[in-house]
């Protein structure tokens, strides 16, 4: 099938000064993994959104939430998945547009991005889950929304 994931990877962040850039890193080689064990091709774009949306995630849940948080990867033939969780049961939002807001701009960038943005309340926090898709054309992204 072709929305079937190929290979998922997950793991707990540490919460500390360096786990945004770990994320990256982690984000960088499980896009290295996927494309060394099947017969796909990430493109450049792709992997830049996905460090971006790793990252803003990441920034967010480490930044407003008092507990762990763990990031799960996961590709099949036409999309990236990150997938974060954190403890706090608290549902973002977009917030509404500001010239003169510096900072707070993560969701809105995550929204603009990524072909769809899934957030789920958990029994225990919530699960924000962004979908990155493999074309490498420009706006395509927000063609199928």
């Amino acid at each position: 099938m072709p929305h079937e994931h190929l290979i998922r990877a997950g793991y707990a962040l540490s919460g500390d000064d360096g786990c945004i850039a770990d994320a990256r890193r982690q984000a960088l080689a499980f896009l290295d993994q996927a494309e060394a064990d099947y017969p796909l091709s990430v493109p450049a774009r792709t992997r830049d959104l996905t460090q971006l949306v790793v990252s803003e995630l990441v920034t967010n849940a480490c930044k407003y939430t008092p507990g762990p948080v763990r990031v799960e990867l996961r590709i099949n033939t036409r999309a990236v998945d990150v997938v974060v969780w954190d403890s706090d049961p608290t549902v973002p939002a977009a917030r509404t547009s500001d010239p003169d807001r510096i900072g707070q701009h993560g969701l809105e960038i995550v929204k603009a991005i990524t072909e769809a943005l899934f957030i789920e309340q958990q029994p225990v926090g919530k699960r924000i889950t962004a979908r990155i898709t493999l074309s490498d054309a420009p706006g395509s992204d927000t063609a199928r929304r």
